[in-house]
């Protein structure tokens, strides 16, 4: 029956039974749960693996796996590979590296006086270097224009002072359009000239500041701006009648001239025989 074992005369060394599985003696393997099993005797030997760990900081065992891994490092819940290098979270500037399982970190030596250099400020309590420069004191960190020169900024570091130009942007224009303004640091473009004029086609016809003209259109008037740009602005016709007369260079048809009818103009009060029937006299009221 599994599970169990009738030792044979024909066989030396009896087997196993497990699960329905034939071990033979002396084998080993793992079941499910991490239970190491041996065959012995004709006998099924389970217990929990035993997992020693020879580094500080093992890896938990991976999917599968019953025994955590010393091939890595597990460092405040981070999992580390091997032969990285981090900082701690409280900085203070300790850097670990992870090697075999195991934690190592270094941290700097901080001097109890003033801070040989601004890098051992960054990490240490100790106070950086001030700066004497013309006659001033600085503190580490201050910034400072030269006497006289605002276009030269200088920063104090650890006891040395650090001096550079102001950057300027980068310009557009020639050369020989650089202009430099009194208390200025930087070159910038010259303003262009005011233009005297607005140039509305391709002939080179120009209308000075403030010219009116009609563009060919007699209902639409143009006015040239100061700043060089052209203004149009349409004229709306508001008084109609049946017969008006269209003078030609004018914009709206005049109803107090005339009538035209049929293609001719007729005077007010002017009487007409009609196209359509001769009998009918016409006559041209302007009202």
């Amino acid at each position: 029956a599994p599970g169990t074992s009738v030792p044979s005369p024909a066989l030396p060394d009896p087997r196993c039974w497990h699960q329905g599985v034939s071990r033979e003696q002396g084998a080993r393997w793992t079941e499910p749960g991490c239970l190491s099993c041996t065959c012995h005797g004709g006998r099924v030997l389970c217990e929990p693996m035993s997992c020693p760990t020879s580094c500080s900081h093992p890896l938990p065992a991976p999917e599968g796996g019953c025994c955590p891994s010393c091939s890595g490092c597990l460092h405040e819940g981070v999992a580390r590979a091997e032969g990285d290098v981090f900082s701690l979270l409280d900085g203070n500037c300790t850097v670990c590296v992870c090697l075999a399982g195991n934690i190592s970190c270094i941290s700097p030596e901080c001097p109890s006086g003033p801070c040989p250099s601004s890098s051992t400020a960054d990490c240490c309590s100790c106070q950086p270097a001030k700066c004497s420069f013309h006659g001033h004191t600085y503190m580490h960190g201050a910034q400072f224009s030269l006497d006289g020169d605002d276009c030269t900024t200088c920063v104090c570091r650890s006891g040395e002072v650090e001096c550079s130009f102001a950057p300027c942007p980068a310009l557009d224009c020639p050369q020989h359009e650089w202009h430099l303004g009194p208390g200025q640091c930087c070159f910038a473009c010259r303003d262009p000239p005011a233009p005297s004029g607005c140039f509305v086609d391709d002939n080179g016809v120009e209308f000075p500041v403030g010219q009116i003209w009609s563009p060919g259109d007699p209902c639409e008037l143009c006015i040239c701006q100061a700043d060089g740009s052209v203004s149009c602005k349409r004229t709306d016709c508001v008084e109609t009648c049946p017969y008006p007369i269209q003078i030609p260079g004018q914009c709206c048809p005049d109803c107090s001239a005339g009538c035209t009818y049929m293609g001719r103009i007729f005077y007010n009060n002017e009487t007409f025989p009609s196209v359509l029937d001769p009998c009918l006299s016409c006559i041209c009221l302007v009202r």
